[in-house]
């Protein structure tokens, strides 16, 4: 059942709205008659002929600097083997994801129909004209060797099959890292390697040209060991043929190893032939998706051991994201004529000496851990390290300029890191830091719309992703009809009737409870018991209570009957006057915070300092600095109207409160995002040099209309509203939520369910 569901997630993944993962935007305004003629004719003449002049100057006028050919002929798809070339697009497609997620490099996908390697090197060196470089996937051993070796030779830009060299490039940094730990020198090490292929030559090869040496390796393939009375093996497996017998075995021949590698298939090593290894050995199982032995088998043999594996879900993963989008970004950069040895090593030194720094906290949120440091489980970096682009791509542009075969140079190597780190935003990977820090302690988390499909998708996904318990509210056959009806698996998840016979208990619990609260408040006994057969206010009892940590609501309800419960059961944190409503956008610039757009109409000086304070203590739960700039269609007192001088006031007054904060204003929304502007006409404010991930607005309809415009017009991700101010967490869904909304705003409550409980003194999280 769970398998038939992720094929289904998977397969609506690439098929839902717009098919496929990736589309063409352009760079340039095409609004207008006159950006038409200069985009094409007759204007586009003119750089033609620039480019026919002088052919370097393609790299001015148009994207190939920036543009990487992703080519594959689909037969040797990893773990799929060779279904084709049009099969294997998803697969190119997704390699074109990562080059942009990571490295803000363009990506074509190409999939050419063609297996005859001389036919398939014609095509792709008719190619180099549209490209700046071009990254091999995917094709079968020994044609790929043969294939890039040509097309290195004969095309004038960077060439790498990433199958072969990425697994190598990252495989030796943490072979540098782990022969350190354990003490081993790489020129007396004895290696044993599974697997003959692609992969495996070349890590074999960038090993010995890190100092290991030839006659300390024995490799097997699927014919056995490579020994000298082969005939069938190449120049580069003759250098690494033993003499032995050809009836040696990986068993006997892992005797004493230090190294173990395995790029072949999976489960072929046991516990016993770990035993039988040197002591403090290495083990890198890298077959995918079954490693040549279990990381927990591996490290259960023997405690001695550094182990690495290709899986997300054990330490050491050798994942080749760590170094194709980083290599070919400083070879972009420096336009390198190819990505040779020397870019190679200085990328393998610069992921091993990463490893050794200092892990910043959004990678420890990041991954579940609260102090990652170079050690036997970290000896690589994290693929989610934001310092990766900044620290992999100028080693190999530095690389490329020593040695030779870069056409352009870096002078100010810190307004180049600068530049890379402004490329992506550092703050962008904030949704999946979220994710895993939701995972770091799961919650109970109510879902009082429960008789909805999305809901249930959502609470289905949550669930899956450990990212919290769910407890489903609402008539239970109903709810398991519309899972039926959507095909949505149901197990593990609690469902509670408010109205059913089983909660007559909870019901009379809750509704005194609740009486007390309100009873001089407007609400009688009858009326309590009656509210608690409403999902709303049961569910805001449970989070009151401490029967659950947390609630989302409003799919099928209006704004105030949602929040209602809220504020008349949980009410507001110590010293809250009044909450706020706030958004979250997830924007191409990074994460941006909205406030108030959603609860106080037209809030005094007073009132937008306190909403700041909320929103600049919410920021700092994702883990973000808050850089404020609260905004008016004044700039620094250019009006004295009344809606101005509230803004100014506001400023005065949460500068008294806390004085380290980044905030300015009043000041226009243009003003906030052009750094040029403040800098030049403004050199006084706060934000110069700082750029705006928080707005604060004059008032509800400005904030509101705001964030509706960013999120259709700016097609932004959006989450939220999410309240401040509540002593513990209820969040408000917007009407007809997405799936993907729901569950975003899913993580936010699990996180504000962590940050309270924590202020708490911690409270029990655990299944109900």
């Amino acid at each position: 059942m769970k398998e038939q569901l992720r094929k289904e997630q998977a397969l609506d993944y690439h098929a839902n709205g717009r098919p496929g993962k990736i589309e063409v935007i352009p760079t340039k305004d095409a609004k207008t008659q006159r950006d038409l003629s200069l985009a094409y004719s007759p204007g586009v003449a003119e750089p033609c002929k620039e480019i026919f002049r002088d052919v370097e100057e393609v790299y001015k006028y148009t994207a190939k600097g920036n543009l990487v050919g992703v080519i594959s002929n689909g037969t040797a798809v990893l773990g799929l083997g060779n279904i084709g070339p049009d099969a294997s697009k998803p697969v190119m497609e997704g390699k074109a994801v990562l080059f942009k997620i990571f490295s803000d490099i363009d990506v074509f996908d190409i999939e050419i129909n063609e297996t005859d390697p001389d036919k398939f090197i014609q095509i792709v060196l008719a190619l180099e004209p549209t490209f700046g470089g071009i990254n091999l996937e995917d094709i079968k051993a020994p044609e790929c060797f043969y294939i890039e070796k040509q097309l290195r030779q004969k095309m004038k830009i960077p060439v790498m099959h990433d199958d072969q060299h990425g697994t190598a490039i990252i495989s030796s940094a943490a072979l540098l890292n782990a022969l350190e730990l354990q003490k081993k020198n790489i020129e007396t090490a004895k290696f044993v390697v599974s697997g003959a292929g692609a992969a495996a030559m070349s890590c074999v090869l960038l090993y010995k040209s890190l100092g290991a040496r030839a006659e300390n390796f024995t490799l097997f393939d699927k014919d056995g060991v490579l020994h000298s009375l082969r005939t069938d093996l190449d120049d580069d497996r003759k250098q690494f043929a033993v003499s032995a017998t050809p009836e040696m075995t990986l068993a006997s021949a892992m005797k004493d190893a230090d190294v173990f590698l395995g790029l072949s298939v999976g489960n072929v090593v046991s516990p016993e032939m770990i035993k039988s290894m040197a002591a403090n050995p290495i083990v890198f199982a890298m077959a995918n998706p079954d490693p040549e032995i279990s990381y927990d088998a591996a490290t259960a043999a023997r405690n001695d051991v550094i182990m690495a594996t290709g899986r997300s879900d054990y330490p050491n993963q050798v994942n080749n994201v760590l170094g194709f989008p980083f290599i070919f970004r400083g070879a972009l950069d420096v336009r390198a004529t190819q990505i040779n040895e020397e870019m190679k090593l200085a990328a393998v030194r610069a992921l091993a000496d990463l490893a050794k720094s200092a892990v910043p906290d959004i990678v420890n949120l990041a991954y579940n851990e609260k102090t990652i440091s170079f050690g036997k489980e970290y000896i690589i970096p994290k693929p989610l390290d934001p310092r990766l682009l900044a620290t992999v791509a100028p080693a190999v542009a530095l690389a490329a300029m020593e040695s030779g075969v870069a056409k352009k140079g870096i002078q100010d190597w810190d307004a180049y890191k600068e530049e890379l780190n402004h490329r992506l935003g550092l703050d962008n990977q904030l949704l999946r830091v979220i994710g895993n820090k939701a995972r770091l302690d799961p919650k109970r988390l109510v879902f009082a719309d429960a008789d909805n499909w999305k809901v249930l998708k959502a609470a289905q996904i949550v669930f899956d992703e450990k990212v919290a318990y769910p407890i489903l509210l609402g008539d239970e056959a109903k709810i398991k009809s519309i899972a039926a009806a959507n095909g949505i698996d149901l197990e593990g998840l609690t469902i509670l009737d408010p109205r059913s016979d089983e909660q007559e208990e909870n019901r009379k619990r809750y509704s005194q409870l609740y009486f007390a609260k309100r009873q001089r408040k407007g609400i009688n006994e009858y009326e309590a018991e009656k509210a608690m057969y409403d999902r709303n206010y049961f569910g805001c009892m449970m989070v009151d209570t401490g029967d659950a940590d947390a609630m989302i609501s409003g799919l099928t309800k209006n704004y105030p009957d949602t929040i209602r419960p809220a504020l008349q059961i949980i009410g507001t944190e110590d010293g809250v006057k009044k909450i706020a409503g706030m958004y979250l956008l997830i924007t191409k610039k990074g994460p941006l915070f909205l406030a108030d757009t959603t609860v106080n109409f037209n809030p005094t000086a007073e009132e937008l300092a306190d909403i700041t304070d909320l929103v600049a203590r919410e920021v700092h739960n994702f883990n973000l600095t808050p850089r404020i700039a609260l905004l008016s269609y004044s700039n620094f007192g250019s009006s004295d109207s009344p809606e101005a001088k509230i803004m100014s006031e506001a400023r005065k007054l949460i500068k008294k409160r806390n004085p380290s904060l980044i905030v300015d204003g009043e000041m226009q929304a243009s003003v906030a995002f052009n750094p040029k502007i403040l800098k030049d006409s403004y050199p006084f404010s706060e934000l110069v040099n700082h750029d705006v991930n928080t707005l604060i607005f004059p008032n509800l309809a400005a904030g509101n209309i705001a964030y509706n415009l960013l999120k259709e017009v700016g097609n932004a991700d959006a989450i939220g509203p999410i309240l401040l101010g509540l002593k513990k967490p209820v969040h408000v869904l917007q009407l007809g939520s997405s799936v993907r909304s729901i569950y975003n705003m899913a993580l936010v409550a699990v996180i504000d369910a962590q940050m309270k409980s924590k202020i708490k003194g911690g409270e029990h999280a655990g299944k109900i």
